[in-house]
């Protein structure tokens, strides 16, 4: 079967931003283009005010710091595992819609969460809602890269989708904050249902997406699934209990399932992952700088949210305020980050990000607990505005990088990428933290410093100063 049976991603677009597999209508570009922002948004609203509420979910339903690093990983953990699966049924059903299966999916999870009476309840519903967004992420691209067939108009778009992320970053901590001091942690998952109605509306006025016939790669998913799973389990578990018999166990199953994952990707005639696509620099390099870019942006946020409310005593509101310098300036870098692109080129703005992020968690080494509020705030800044100056360019590097009919493939690659970056460095991070606050905060910004400062180097060698086709 060919790649573009796979992706979905190479449909043919019409000038109007219609599908070729469907009507194109006045407006159908821009409605699909919202429609994906608003997912993403959801998405990563999500992520970024669930943080700030875990003190209060520890305080009304019980559990330990594992406890709550599972309500975050159990998300981030089927995002990341499912998503390069969610291509082939995006191609199967069609790109709208699969998102719009994922956005309702999406929107009903976040509702049981809110409602969950145990944490177990509550992580059971995580899950489901990270399946949801597997499949919501890709497809929303793909939407976007249908409706745009000219690169300046996609990378704008793309931009723009990006932009939606960082608004939930910015507006995720203070809304969650304010809605868990004022009424509770519960009303946080709330939040997801107006954006997820209003994606619905504008998604009902976008083109149609053709269907194509696709194979999906059931040993290829299940060990995949099976590796993330035991190695953030061994994770999290190890930092709480050490190196138990269960612990050594899952940690072997890991090795033992990527292992296979690697064979059954290698073998198959039509793999979710096809393993040639890691001969193009500009693949690779774009996969681990997004893990490296997610893992010290997500693993600092879940640290900080600790630390601003369990060990400096700041309600949630206080808590999500600390974090709106940063997230400001990421949405503003998010919009210029093509700008600099085209003008720089995507190794310099990559590895300028990236050293960005290291030069903020080097700084934020110096935080303990009589750090005046507004010093720890500017100390963030440089965290956000690393990681929106290099995931656009990223995201489109890796986009430019592939045929059109594997853009769907590249797409979740990336974001695949991220998500283990994110879910990883939570369990590491957290790990760290149970063997005392202070000193595990010190480890987790030194970590994240260290591997920010790696990959900067390893992009500034490899990275071509140009997008193109190798």
């Amino acid at each position: 079967m060919s790649a573009t049976a796979r992706t979905g991603a190479g449909t043919g677009v019409g000038a109007n931003g219609g599908t070729r597999g469907g009507p194109g209508r006045p407006g159908s570009a821009t409605a699909a283009l919202v429609a994906a922002v608003l997912g993403f948004f959801v998405i990563t609203v999500d992520v970024s005010g669930v943080n700030v509420a875990l003190p209060a979910m520890r305080g009304q339903l019980g559990g330990s710091m594992s406890g709550l690093q599972w309500v975050v990983d159990s998300y981030t953990l089927m995002f990341a595992a499912l998503m390069l699966s969610a291509g082939a049924l995006s191609d199967a059903v069609g790109a709208r819609r699969a998102y719009g299966w994922g956005l309702g999916v999406f929107t009903l999870a976040s509702l049981a969460c809110g409602a969950a009476p145990t944490l177990g309840a509550l992580t059971a519903a995580r899950v489901v809602q990270g399946s949801a967004a597997a499949v919501m992420v890709p497809a929303s691209l793909a939407l976007i890269r249908q409706a745009f067939p000219d690169p300046a108009a996609r990378a704008r778009g793309i931009a723009l989708w990006t932009v939606g992320g960082a608004v939930a970053i910015a507006a995720g901590p203070v809304l969650g904050g304010l809605l868990t001091t004022e009424w509770s942690w519960r009303a946080v998952f709330c939040l997801n249902a107006p954006a997820g109605l209003a994606g619905f509306l504008f998604l009902l006025r976008a083109a149609r997406s053709p269907r194509r016939a696709a194979a999906f790669d059931l040993p290829g998913q299940l060990t995949a699934v099976l590796a993330l799973a035991a190695l953030t389990f061994a994770v999290i578990e190890g930092g709480r209990d050490g190196l138990t018999g269960a612990v050594l166990a899952a940690t072997g199953v890991a090795v033992a399932s990527g292992a296979a994952f690697v064979a059954v990707e290698a073998r198959r005639r039509t793999p979710m992952l096809p393993l040639e696509l890691f001969r193009q620099r500009g693949v690779t390099v774009p996969v681990v700088a997004g893990f490296s870019v997610n893992a010290a942006f997500y693993g600092v946020v879940f640290v900080l949210s600790l630390f601003f409310q369990e060990q400096r005593g700041q309600s949630a509101l206080s808590a999500g305020l600390m974090f709106v310098p940063m997230a400001a300036v990421t949405v503003n870098f998010n919009y210029l980050s093509p700008r600099a692109v085209s003008r720089y080129g995507p190794r310099a703005v990559v590895v300028t990000g990236l050293l960005t992020g290291v030069l903020a968690c080097t700084g934020l080494l110096a935080v303990h607990t009589g750090t005046p509020a507004w010093a720890t705030a500017l100390l963030m800044i440089p965290l956000g505005v690393g990681g929106s100056l290099a995931m656009p360019a990223l995201t489109s590097l890796i986009l430019d990088s592939v045929a059109a009919d594997r853009a769907g493939t590249a797409a979740a690659l990336l974001n695949t990428s991220r998500q283990t970056g994110g879910a990883l460095s939570i369990a590491v991070f957290g790990a760290l933290l149970a063997g005392g606050f202070a000193r595990g905060m010190r480890e987790s910004m030194l970590l994240a410093a260290c591997l920010l400062a790696i990959t900067a180097l390893g992009a500034a060698v490899l990275l071509p100063r140009r997008p193109g086709r190798g």
